[in-house]
């Protein structure tokens, strides 16, 4: 009963989901288009003016008077999504632009501000805040006009909820609840000429390449700077992605899903993974190998447990580190049957939240297994009410067991174990992973 792994198709491979297409303002955007530059293809190699998301986690990546929404499509003009910047100002550019991460202030909280010499626009679901633009002093006091970039930074990435605001080589941590600056040199870091917070990583554009980096020190690791193109759109020629299209819901199949102790969930399929808490920068697919480098051919099942991630493959289980970079455990992996009591194959695993018995589904049959007791055995098994499970997961509002791509809900693990009665199945939906109905 070893799970196929043909499944790409299920998810897509460029790094968004997010689909493209200009809002309607009810007016010709044929004819906006008329009186700007021509537009500009960002796989030329450009230079982004300033990279924002929105409070949908649609990204917007600025040049002179257009934008592109999301990781693919053409250039549109700006006024198509930012209709006051050209019928009521009549800008060429931004200089920079950030997402506000304010909850103690719901007004400003998830607000796109866009920069421009001395002045800066509040928007909020793409029309301009009243009383914008506004000088930058009366909102950032003691940050300075003509910006080069700007990013968000809440707190727990920053010492405080915060924006990074970049202007030659220095940078200006400025503290959203005091008002304060600190101003910094990073000399190891290229000047900025737009800035992006994605997946709680923090990105330096310069040029057509970026390099990733810290938010507090600036300190750069690994090899960089990388040529966006691979990475942050869609190019011919260029990784992550090819002519991949968005998958139908009716597609998508799942060989496992989790979620671990600080709330990121994943999904897997083939040898692909996606991130599905990440609602405000879109949903992506990434090779597994990026983030368990160890593990390249797929996962037949995974849970989450004590600060860890358990992925199970053949006869093997691979345990990782949860936090950040993810490492694999010194002496793994091991067998199923030295790490869990069990043989393989495996079809499906979870653990619910402050438990510690992981329910290993085996073909048509759950058993339960004491993660606390040494040596681990299993302790009980029961009958299952449905066949074809590939993936499980426990969450706040109970059990979901993924069949191809439909889903069953129940409360409990022993309601899962002892009801002979089949709820109706679920079908998965475009905001669960991201596809198209």
């Amino acid at each position: 009963m070893r799970k196929c792994l043909n499944k790409e198709k299920s998810f897509n491979l460029h790094l968004t989901l997010t689909l493209t297409g200009p809002l309607d303002h009810g007016h010709d955007h044929h004819e906006d288009q008329a009186h700007h530059s021509a537009n500009p293809d960002r796989c030329d190699g450009i230079e982004f003016d300033a990279i924002a998301p929105d409070e949908k986690g649609n990204s917007f990546f600025f040049k002179g008077d257009h934008l592109w929404k999301g990781f693919t499509g053409p250039a549109q003009v700006s006024s198509a999504f930012f209709m006051e910047l050209d019928d009521h100002h009549h800008l060429g550019h931004v200089d920079a632009a950030f997402r506000m991460h304010n909850k103690e202030k719901p007004e400003d909280h998830d607000h796109i501000f866009l920069f421009l010499d001395d002045k800066v626009f509040s928007y909020y679901n793409h029309s301009l805040e009243e009383g914008y633009p506004k000088d930058i002093q009366l909102d950032f006091p003691g940050v300075p006009s003509h910006l080069d970039a700007a990013v968000e930074c809440p707190k727990g990435d920053c010492n405080s909820d915060s924006v990074l605001f970049f202007k030659g080589e220095e940078v200006y941590n400025y503290d959203i609840a005091t008002q304060s600056v600190k101003v910094r040199q990073w000399a190891h870091l290229p000047n900025c000429t737009s800035a992006f917070r994605w997946l709680e990583q923090y990105y330096c554009f310069h040029g057509h390449n970026f390099t990733r980096f810290h938010p507090v020190s600036g300190e750069v690791n690994g090899a960089y700077p990388k040529d966006a193109r691979h990475y942050f759109m869609s190019c011919p020629k260029f990784g992550h992605g090819g002519d991949a299209k968005v998958p139908k819901c009716s597609e998508v199949t799942l060989d496992a899903i989790t979620s671990d102790k600080s709330g990121k969930t994943y999904a897997f399929t083939g040898r692909i993974y996606m991130r599905l808490d990440t609602h405000r920068d879109g949903k992506h697919a990434f090779p597994i190998a990026r983030t368990w480098k160890e593990v390249t051919d797929g996962v037949d099942a995974v849970f989450s447990y004590s600060d860890k991630i358990y992925i199970i493959k053949g006869d093997q289980v691979y345990i990782y580190k949860s936090a950040a970079p993810s490492t694999l455990i010194e002496g793994y992996p091991k067998s199923l049957t030295e790490e869990l009591g069990i043989e393989g194959p495996v079809n499906a695993a979870f653990v619910c939240e402050d438990h510690h018995i992981v329910h290993i589904i085996q073909g048509q049959t759950m058993y339960d297994i004491d993660l606390s007791a040494t040596p681990r055995t299993v302790a009980r098994e029961a009958p299952l009410p449905i066949s074809g499970i590939e993936a499980g997961m426990c969450g706040p509002d109970g059990i979901k067991v993924f069949v191809g791509s439909e889903y069953y809900h129940y409360e409990t693990p022993r309601i899962l174990a002892f009801s002979r009665i089949r709820p109706e199945p679920k079908t998965i939906t475009p905001d669960m992973m991201g596809c198209v109905e």
